[in-house]
């Protein structure tokens, strides 16, 4: 899963994506379109459950999950038009499954702001705008191009297809062209299918990221940014984390017991890139099921609402191919009861068969043929 970080030049995107990724291969300028090829990394998802199965399990191996973030060129106003690195910002943007939209929350004069600006210095809403605005045109050009076409086919054909995307298409552009983006609708799950097929850029969940001063990050309620992000990420039902990019990257450059001092000293209990990157992979309607043994303890990423078989798949074909039950306890169980034995004698160790719809703390062992 691709996850995509976008926000206006100069907000902190690169500053983030150093921080995510513990390396410095994205510069960070104060310049815009410092960023023009997008930097990938590979982040490992934090899960604390993984300590407590490792102790448990006596092995010192923690395999976890990780998701891939992009580092996308900084948009400008006009980017729907190719102003700046529009097209090529369009097109990095089109290829991720979810955005971290990083917005900056944070007053500091000797950081630039995009060209052209002559209204408040800082002025999140302002900066959400322009970035949303520029996908939301982006957007109604491709419904524009298609509503003639299949609408023709749908009236003249009655081609059963054209007709179920034309309804959508419908629904759809008037949202458009009022300005606001495609994931404010509620889609019906056959329409959900067609909506899939357009390749929208304003139907991509979105997470908003706060970028505020190091000095208040402990406190975000304080931060009237923050609470202007908040007001409007409400209005698309998405989710805010508000994180210190700054601090971040500093805290990346840390070993264990010097990161928890810093956090402490700056009022916090875990980083804000650990928060980020949980909120990230739920967001993409991930989660998290683990195999645990005296070699180590793992992680596997699946879509939530995915079967057993399927999950098994995950860690190789074959245990797809030849699946025939799955030895499961949840993780609450465990750590509840304190070892395997002790769940299997209370009853509470489950031998689950093809039908299983798989829960996000499973632990699972496969028995298979083939």
């Amino acid at each position: 899963m691709k996850i995509g970080i976008v926000g206006l030049p100069n907000v902190g995107k690169s500053t983030l994506f150093n921080a995510l990724t513990k390396s410095y291969s994205a510069p960070a300028e104060n310049f815009p379109f410092c960023t023009i090829e997008p930097n990938v990394g590979i982040v490992d998802v934090k899960d604390p459950r993984m300590d407590a199965l490792s102790e448990m399990s006596k092995t010192q191996k923690i395999v976890y999950a990780h998701t891939e973030f992009v580092d996308i060129a900084g948009l400008v106003k006009g980017a729907s038009k190719g102003e700046g690195l529009g097209n090529k910002f369009l097109a990095n943007i089109r290829e991720v499954d979810a955005i971290v939209h990083v917005v900056r929350a944070f007053d500091d004069e000797n950081v630039m702001r995009e060209q052209g600006r002559e209204d408040a210095f800082v002025d999140p809403l302002a900066d959400i705008d322009t970035i949303n605005l520029e996908l939301i045109l982006a957007d109604l050009e491709s419904v524009n191009k298609r509503y003639a076409r299949v609408e023709k086919i749908a009236r003249t054909q009655k081609d059963k297809d054209s007709v179920a995307e034309f309804n959508v298409l419908q629904k759809i552009k008037p949202v458009l062209e009022d300005g606001k983006s495609a994931r404010t609708i509620e889609f019906t799950e056959e329409e959900q299918k067609v909506v899939k097929g357009l390749f929208l850029l304003t139907t991509k969940p979105v997470l908003y990221v706060a970028n505020v001063d190091e000095d208040v990050v402990a406190d975000p309620d304080s931060i009237d940014y923050v609470k202007q992000i908040r007001d409007f990420a409400a209005t698309e039902n998405a989710e805010v984390v508000v994180i210190s990019a700054r601090a971040e990257e500093e805290i990346s450059e840390l070993d264990d017991a010097d990161k928890q001092e810093f956090l402490e000293a700056i009022g916090l209990t875990e980083s804000g890139v650990d928060k980020l990157t949980r909120a990230a992979y739920h967001l993409l309607g991930l989660g998290t099921y683990f195999t645990a043994g005296e070699k180590e303890v793992r992680a596997w990423t699946f879509k939530r609402g995915m079967k057993a078989p399927q999950a098994a798949g995950i860690i190789h074909s074959d245990f797809e191919k030849g699946f025939i039950r799955a030895v499961t306890m949840s993780y609450d169980d465990l750590v509840k009861y304190g070892s395997e034995k002790a769940v299997k004698e209370a009853g509470r160790l489950r031998e689950e068969g093809k039908e299983y719809v798989v829960q996000d703390g499973d632990i699972m062992e496969f028995r298979f043929n083939v």
